[in-house]
């Protein structure tokens, strides 16, 4: 039976990690959710033009290009999907936006602030004339996350007062782990601050409704030297090249105090160091009434303390989000069978495309991601300079002032 509903024709850049995460999103979202419009992937972009064709014949892609220029000029692509390092968003994201087409841009959503500002004056030009942008913080939409925030948002954990929060992972605590371009700051912008710390800073402001207004801050780079992948000095093969080495030029974990714009304090972690922790994303907010938890590890749990019980059966309740009234849950199993990392990017899929039907700004806005950005440009100045105390920008409109209505 043909598919009635209006297209909307899919381009997306880059297609690797990312690129393989979003392509299975893009697949599945039309089969499990009822959605408006029917995205069409298109078409993806990529320099290699022999490795784009496998990518696109193994990803469901229908066709190909060599230019994200070229993928943004044509004319049945309605919505470019930024998967490409941080150095390439700012000019694919205004690119896409001035030609009048929807953008889903990955995080961090740049590579400074003032790139983060140029996307985000685009893409204020832009949705006047009918062109939505988000920035892709997935970890928003895993359904447990978002239990954790209707927590908040009613008021059942009270005022917050603490929050904690992690991303820990041991990919390249190894010192032979080979270069990568997310080692090389003019690619990746920072290191572990902006890769994974952007992460727990979106979810930690995501989840109480505050931003952070200042920060205290330590970035260190525990190797500094590694070998350089084949590929990276013209050899053939994927092993390590014999002997040659780069230098490291990011952080390898970053660590810092906060303050937020409710009054409650925070800390932050963010490692690639932690052996064991494969990708521990920690979120526990202790309030006047209770507190939660959350380990993406578990990713099906969240833990819930109500101060309100008596102390002698008072403890963490393990809720287990798998009810189909849970958010997005309803789309996928029976209860208590549990989902996995892909799907939150499948749940962003549908509420960007629900968004767009709807002429909706979708969330997390470019300027979302602006916020996120100034906080880690925060991070490193208090880390370069030794400060005690970095003030971070308030978004537009806020107030740092935890006693003003």
């Amino acid at each position: 039976m043909a598919d009635t509903r209006p297209r909307l024709g899919i381009g997306m850049v880059g297609y690797a990690f990312m690129g393989v995460a979003h392509s299975h999103a893009w697949r599945t979202a039309p089969r499990f959710f009822d959605l408006p419009l029917a995205p069409d992937m298109a078409v993806v972009a990529g320099r290699d033009e022999q490795a784009v064709r496998a990518a696109a014949d193994r990803l469901g892609w229908r066709d190909t290009e060599t230019s994200w220029k070229a993928l943004v000029a044509r004319e049945d692509v309605d919505l470019v999907d930024v998967c490409t390092p941080g150095d390439t968003h700012a000019d694919i994201a205004v690119a896409a936006l001035e030609a009048g087409k929807h953008v889903l841009c990955e995080k961090p959503l740049a590579n400074s602030v003032e790139e983060a500002e140029t996307m985000v004056r685009a893409a204020e030009a832009a949705r006047s004339a009918g062109a939505l942008a988000m920035v892709g913080f997935t970890y928003r939409r895993v359904p447990a996350v978002q239990l954790a925030k209707r927590l908040v948002d009613e008021g059942r954990i009270g005022t917050v007062r603490h929050v904690r929060a992690q991303y820990l992972q041991d990919w390249i605590a190894d010192p032979q782990a080979p270069l990568s371009w997310r080692l090389d700051r003019t690619k990746a912008g920072s290191g572990a601050l902006g890769d994974i710390g952007a992460h727990v800073v979106d979810l930690a402001q995501f989840v109480t409704g505050e931003h952070l207004t200042g920060v205290s801050a330590v970035l260190e780079t525990f190797v500094r030297e590694r070998p350089l992948a084949a590929s990276s000095s013209g050899l053939s093969g994927t092993g390590a090249a014999d002997g040659a080495t780069g230098p490291v030029t990011v952080d390898d974990a970053a660590v810092f105090l906060a303050r937020l714009s409710g009054g409650g304090l925070a800390t932050f972690e963010a490692t690639r160091f932690a052996y064991g922790r494969k990708n521990a994303i920690r979120l526990e907010i202790n309030g006047s009434a209770g507190s939660l938890a959350f380990d993406f590890e578990d990713m099906n749990v969240l833990h819930y303390f109500d101060a309100s019980q008596p102390a002698w059966e008072a403890g963490f309740r393990r809720v287990v989000v798998t009810e189909p009234e849970h958010a997005y849950v309803g789309a996928w199993w029976p209860a208590g069978h549990g989902l996995g990392y892909e799907h939150a990017f499948t749940h962003q899929a549908v509420d960007l495309v629900r968004d767009v039907a709807d002429h909706r700004q979708p969330r997390p806005s470019f300027a979302d991601g602006l916020q996120v950005q100034r906080v880690l440009d925060a991070v490193e100045r208090s880390a370069a300079d030794r400060s005690t105390w970095t003030e971070v920008p308030a978004p537009a409109g806020a107030s740092d002032d935890p006693t003003e209505e």
